[in-house]
């Protein structure tokens, strides 16, 4: 079978091969009636737009591509949900690779995308200076997404990983918890550090920087359960545990029922993210909450304006996603509470 081609849409629909290209593309310039007659056409003759000699013309691939330190877990799921689906809204398509926690395999997927994307979403814990100006162009416009890089080359778009911990460990402190321990995750990573540092610094403010306690955890479930059993062995023992995010959470909640300690009677366990499972386990889970699936829109909608951006346009101030405090059983507060953090 031969394929259709724009020409063919334009001899059917009586326009030409400029008009049906600007209907397609949503540009201006084509009336509304036409529009639809060109779109009634192309869809009549099966028409798919040739994508290749469409960027031979305008230097564009409608591709994005996005480097995460995982595709595993909750978190990364909703955020690579978000991102495709307000590519999909603009008719960009999206090109997904992960490090996989190693700063090898981030350089080759950057520079693999390289020619094959419009511009580049970089969340990575290897992503320092020198490795970006090793490993991208000057001239790709990329946004670093929770990054502790403060570059003039880069947009950035960060959570309020401090606010949102500060706020937390406030909260169990004001339930009259007061030997909170604290699972970490991969140190090289951005949003730990700044979690646990707005854990110290809440436990500092109410005169408890003594009894600040850092459990390993590396952000899976299985490191939350043997972090739980770490903290039962300890004496005393904690009064609230506030992991990192909420898959090690739920793995801490599962070493304690285990032991048969009550959650939140004992011991009250808290987590961060705001995953979809954290209201449905048992107890549901308190937590801070990221609008994650908003977290990967507004930073898809960043990157586009860089794109369409002259190139001489400075690049945006970097911009601060806030969070949410929501209150569930697992801390033993009510679970009609929400506080911005």
């Amino acid at each position: 079978m031969v394929s259709v081609t724009i020409k063919d849409v334009a001899r059917m629909a009586n326009v030409s091969v400029a008009s049906v290209s600007r209907a397609l593309n949503g540009h201006s310039g084509v009336t509304a009636e036409t529009q639809k007659r060109i779109r009634e056409v192309a869809a009549r003759l099966r028409y798919v737009p040739h994508n290749a000699a469409r960027s031979l013309i305008t230097r564009r691939t409608q591709t994005i591509g996005a480097l995460l330190p995982d595709l595993h877990g909750a978190f990364f799921s909703e955020l690579i949900r978000g991102i495709d689906l307000a590519a999909r809204a603009r008719g960009l398509y999206l090109l997904v690779s992960s490090s996989h926690g190693d700063a090898t395999e981030a350089a080759i997927a950057l520079r693999a995308m390289q020619g094959r994307v419009d511009g580049l979403l970089v969340m990575s814990p290897h992503a320092d200076e020198a490795f970006l100006d090793e490993n991208l162009p000057v001239v790709l416009p990329t946004v670093l997404i929770n990054s502790h890089v403060r570059s003039e080359r880069h947009a950035a778009l960060d959570v309020d990983d401090f606010g949102g911990a500060y706020a937390m460990t406030e909260h169990l402190l004001s339930l009259g918890r007061k030997r909170i321990a604290f699972i970490g995750g991969p140190e090289v990573n951005h949003d730990v550090q700044e979690r646990c540092r707005g854990y110290r610094e809440a436990m500092a403010a109410a005169g408890l920087a003594d009894r600040a306690t850092v459990i390993a955890g590396d952000f899976t479930e299985e490191s939350g359960y043997h972090a739980g059993k770490q903290a039962l062995s300890m004496v005393p023992r904690p009064d609230a545990i506030f992991a990192a995010n909420d898959m090690m959470a739920i793995g801490c909640l599962s070493a304690l029922s285990e032991a048969q300690v009550r959650t939140p009677a004992d011991i009250a366990v808290v987590g961060f993210d705001d995953i979809p499972m954290a209201r449905y386990v048992t107890p549901p889970l308190s937590t801070v909450r990221v609008r994650i699936a908003e977290l990967g829109e507004a930073a898809l909608e960043r990157l586009v304006r860089m794109i369409e951006a002259a190139d001489d346009a400075p690049p945006e101030p970097r911009a601060v996603v806030g969070t949410e405090l929501v209150v569930r059983a697992s801390c033993g507060g009510s679970d009609t509470v929400r506080r911005r953090a």
